[in-house]
């Protein structure tokens, strides 16, 4: 696809900070650059064919199955195993030793040796181990009542009811999708160098993608073995509509802190889309439509968003509200004119909550595939190795760097016990990140340095004292305490969007706001906390299954009105 460009004269990304603090972060949407999004671009580019390689489950629903990719180079299989699971065994908790389906995406398509080794690992997830012919481990558990629902309609000769299956959204919830070397699966420096894994989590966004088609593979199957004759496959309406669930907690949210590189890369391509977008003199009469018929489809979606969680509710209640009033602005001309994508822009920062402005900002790269499409390319950073401190630095040039960056941190009195009210660690059963009280529990011999605002603050103080010539060097010679500080400082002067401006130790954090902000970049949809500390969504709903990608149009699942709930 061609690029088109805009001049680079016009181009402002906002403010870092702005944008970098939490309570827009935790407000952050899917995008055309999300990685699921960015995956089945390439799937349909590249023509990739798709089928089921081997099926060994049985009426009951236990066995295995195998689900294969074939790209232009090289192959990918699922290797699924269906499981028996007890009702009391249930549960989306990382210390649960039981799951409906574990997985494992293969390097290639499995075959009977491979199966039977991955046989007696990976039904065990953690407990086990694969090999580097593995590159993502991962289990899911059923939506019980909806699934039950589901594949007794089918039987029954009969579609479910779709207001129902809907509400939920998805079959299955992956409870854990672990790549990157865990477990023994294969390290991303193996497949880094290929083109369909350059961008960040495609082999996990892969495999998610052929979970989703394994479930619906499988209570089709379920219905066949219950039904007999009668039985019907689920209607592809209703099949496109249903994402796969994710559960996701605390083990996620320390990880824009520790890949601050990464950080800046995902929140500067979105922003240069966005600014990309503004900067256009005028919209033209398709992009206007495509932007209406994605405004509309999100005001659809908005309403369909169920959440019990107290602190998102009155947010999800107020992206209604900020649709309906976008879609309003649309019909009295909001697109007329000249820059009319930076007016409504403006408008919606000015106008509407935080959740519907950056929704709105979102929707506005839709329709503009051919200008933003590229900034995909820039998703991956390459491994640079151990940062070097640069001990030559003057300390008045790293004072400087401080103020400017880090002015947030210092205007807080980190004195008060509510500054410092929380206290990440990792727990010692499944070496998972974990936050705890400061006051009520003795942790502090086993605290992560994941409060950077806090340890540069430090810093600064220790600085104070310094002539401003004196060198860094020099300054680390008498307080070697503070070089991951000086290190985090003078690595992240070129990363403007690679710290989050907020304190990530207050009695106020948030974490769901941290999590919110990787799970959009994946592409997760239905945020739905259930609490402060892990939250629910949905991936690849109203994506075409494996089968039906070529014919669904490139990219065009994302613009598709949604099944409409009887």
């Amino acid at each position: 696809m061609k690029h088109t460009t805009v001049p680079s004269s016009r181009l402002k990304l906002r403010d870092p900070r702005e944008v970098m603090r939490l309570e827009r972060l935790g407000a952050s949407h899917a995008t055309r650059l999300s990685f699921m999004r960015v995956l089945l671009r390439r799937l349909y580019d590249e023509n990739w064919r798709f089928d089921v390689a081997d099926w060994q489950i049985d009426p009951s629903g236990v066995g295995h199955a195998v689900l294969a990719a074939h790209g232009p180079e090289r192959s990918y299989s699922l290797v699924a195993f269906a499981h028996d699971l007890p009702a009391e065994k249930r549960s989306d908790r990382v210390i649960a030793t039981a799951w409906d389906a574990t997985f494992a995406l293969h390097d290639g398509v499995a075959t009977a040796e491979d199966i039977a080794r991955l046989r007696e690992n990976v039904p065990v997830q953690e407990a086990g181990r694969v090999s580097q012919s593995e590159l993502v481990l991962s289990r899911a558990n059923r939506s019980v009542r909806v699934f039950e629902h589901v594949v007794d309609s089918l039987a029954a000769g009969q579609q479910p009811d779709a207001a129902r299956v809907l509400e939920t959204g998805y079959l299955m919830r992956t409870t854990a999708v672990y790549g990157s070397a865990k477990f023994g699966a294969a390290d991303r420096a193996v497949i880094a160098s290929r083109p369909e894994c350059h961008a960040p989590f495609q082999v996990e966004m892969l495999n998610v993608y052929l979970i989703r088609w394994f479930v619906t593979l499988l209570v089709e199957h379920l219905a066949r073995a219950r039904g007999g004759a009668r039985a019907v496959g689920l209607s592809p309406e209703i099949a496109r509509q249903l994402g796969i669930g994710n559960s996701t907690g605390l083990g996620m949210a320390p990880y824009l802190i520790n890949h601050p590189d990464l950080l800046n890369a995902w929140i500067t391509a979105r922003e240069t889309a966005i600014a990309r977008v503004r900067a256009l003199p005028l919209a033209t009469p398709g992009a206007a439509e495509a932007f209406h018929l994605a405004a509309a489809r999100a005001r659809n979606l908005a309403e369909g968003w169920r959440t019990e969680h107290p602190f998102q509710q009155p947010r999800v209640a107020q992206c209604r509200a900020d649709m309906a009033r976008l879609n309003a602005h649309l019909q009295r001309g909001g697109l007329r004119g000249v820059y009319p994508w930076d007016r409504l822009a403006r408008w919606a920062l000015a106008e509407l909550s935080v959740e519907g402005a950056e929704l709105t900002l979102s929707l506005m790269l839709e329709p503009h595939g051919r200008l933003v499409d590229d900034l995909a390319d820039h998703l991956a950073v390459p491994d640079a190795g151990l940062f070097v401190i640069d001990g030559s630095m003057t300390v008045g040039r790293l004072r400087s760097m401080i103020a400017a960056r880090y002015d947030w941190a210092l205007d807080v009195d980190w004195d008060r016990p509510a500054a410092q009210a929380r206290i990440w660690y990792v727990s010692e059963e499944k070496l998972e990140p974990r936050l705890g009280e400061r006051d009520e529990e003795p942790l502090e011999p086993w605290e992560q340095p994941l409060a950077p605002g806090r340890d540069v603050a430090r810093l600064h103080a220790a600085l104070a004292p310094c002539a401003d010539g004196m060198s860094v060097a020099d300054f680390l010679s008498d307080h070697p305490q503070e070089r991951g500080s000086v290190r985090r400082v003078q690595r992240l002067a070129a990363m403007p969007f690679g710290e989050i401006r907020d304190n990530t130790v207050a009695d106020t954090l948030l974490p769901i706001d941290m999590l919110r902000t990787k799970l959009a970049c994946f592409g997760a949809t239905r945020f739905d906390p259930r609490s402060d500390r892990w939250v629910r969504i949905t991936m690849f709903a109203g994506a075409p299954l494996p089968p039906d990608l070529q014919t669904a149009g490139r990219d065009r699942w994302a613009l598709s009105e949604p099944v409409a709930p009887s």
